[in-house]
């Protein structure tokens, strides 16, 4: 076993004690050594797709060219920091490997939660974050070559129950929306998330309400209450809507091919001169035309 994969199977194993002790003090070192450990399990993934390379330059967060000596040029490491969250992806593609770069940033979200903002729902927000991890740390396992469950041993089995546990209690909140009337089908499929905590432990406080405009959520996680635009806006990240000025503008196939807000439900369609969809992004003054064809008209009539 490498110091590197050591490392990490030792982080998260010390981040699932941590959180199993149920002491306040030491829920923020379970979030770190978790996150620490899914970073360095990554790495390690990368080191091992090229074994036989320098592990210093497959880390490497920068490169500088260098004569080799011989007429051509090398690349080392410039300095000695190493890859981390913001480009570890791309390194994962370089690599024709994946890697779930979104969990870990809610992963570190909730790090930061944790740390700053809920002293008193920490326990809560680090149940989210080995749920949200879990299916991340199975995959670079696998990546890795190593079976999870040998390496870890009961640590995994923790991982999986409280996995487990959470997703049962996501589903209940789940079903708490299911008498909504979606103005889009897409929101019906939208993983409901709390603008606070980022929690997907949202439910709707009167279950029976069918009206999407005017539900009323609760986060599980912090006790958040938070109102049906304010919820849909930060679950789905849309384009800003020209009508409502919310970010709820949806585009391409999610809304079969067509433009849609999924609050007001606007519909920018296309633009009656070239036919092209018009989006938040291109609409012009006039909203049927899209922004080019709209500043030719008006050259037009200066002329």
């Amino acid at each position: 076993m490498s110091k590197l994969f050591d490392n990490a199977v030792q982080s998260i194993r010390l981040g699932l004690e941590d959180y199993q002790a149920e002491d306040p003090a030491r829920t923020l070192s379970a979030v770190r050594n978790f996150y620490a450990g899914l970073l360095l399990l990554a790495k390690e993934v990368l080191v091992r797709a090229a074994p036989d390379a320098d592990e210093e330059i497959v880390l490497a967060d920068n490169y500088k060219p260098r004569p080799d000596g011989a007429g051509g040029i090398e690349f080392v490491p410039r300095g000695k920091a190493t890859i981390g969250l913001d480009n570890i992806d791309t390194r994962f593609k370089d690599f024709g490997l994946s890697i779930d770069k979104n969990a870990l940033r809610e992963l570190s979200q909730i790090r930061n939660d944790v740390e700053h903002r809920f002293p008193c729902k920490k326990h809560d927000l680090m149940r989210a974050a080995i749920s949200k991890a879990f299916i991340v740390a199975h995959k670079l396992f696998r990546q890795a070559g190593e079976k999870p469950h040998v390496v870890l041993d009961n640590t995994w089995q923790t991982m999986l129950e409280v996995h487990e546990v959470y997703e049962q209690e996501r589903k209940e909140c789940t079903a708490t929306f299911d008498r909504v009337d979606w103005v889009s089908d897409f929101l019906s499929d939208v993983r409901l998330n709390c603008p606070e905590c980022q929690s997907d432990l949202v439910e709707q406080v009167s279950r029976n309400n069918s009206d999407q405009h005017e539900i009323i959520a609760k986060c599980r996680s912090c006790g958040a209450r938070t109102k049906a635009e304010q919820l849909v806006e930060h679950s789905i990240s849309g384009e800003t809507c020209p009508e409502c000025n919310l970010d709820t503008y949806i585009t391409g196939y999610y809304v079969d091919d067509r433009g849609q807000c999924v609050w007001c439900e606007c519909t920018l369609g296309e633009c009656i001169r070239c036919m092209e969809q018009i989006t938040p992004d291109n609409v012009g003054e006039r909203s049927d035309l899209c922004s080019y064809c709209d500043y030719q008209w008006a050259k037009l009539k200066t002329e």
